[in-house]
């Protein structure tokens, strides 16, 4: 699996620990860093909700300091689904009931060693597209398009 990985300086910490854990993941392949000194939250967000929309990669992790703001600025790009995450049930949930692609996570808000723990969660989640969740992730999708 590709993932792309985010932050500005106010989430630069957790994401330098989760890009290792994640270059660590055997059912990681690539690791694509957007990060730089200067980059904005917005900016890094609309960036890798693009990635992961155009098929650059399958996910994406963003952090900033609450998980509030990137989730906002992602969820601009169509197509993309970005969800805030502090814990395993709402990680899980927002893969398999809601197919999001991008989890974001606030350095604020979140110790390293959970946000490891949520990421383990997440990359093991799939989205069933003929489950329950299903019908409605498309009437989503399908107003997003009208």
């Amino acid at each position: 699996m590709r993932i792309v990985i985010g932050a500005p300086g106010n989430g630069a910490a957790l994401k330098d620990e989760l890009r290792v854990f994640l270059e660590q993941d055997a059912r990681v392949t690539e690791v694509i860093d957007l990060s730089t000194p200067e980059v904005t939250y917005p900016e890094v967000s609309f960036r890798a909700a693009r990635l992961v929309v155009d098929g650059g990669a399958e996910r994406a992790v963003l952090v900033c300091g609450t998980g509030l703001g990137t989730a906002i600025a992602a969820n601009k790009v169509a197509g993309a689904r970005a969800a805030t995450a502090h814990d395993i049930v709402t990680a899980r949930g927002a893969v398999e009931n809601y197919d999001a692609q991008i989890l974001c996570m606030g350095q604020n808000v979140i110790a390293p060693i959970y946000a490891r723990a949520l990421l383990d969660a997440w990359l093991d989640a799939r989205h069933d597209p003929a489950g329950f969740y299903g019908p409605k992730v498309r009437e989503i999708s399908d107003f997003e398009s009208a």
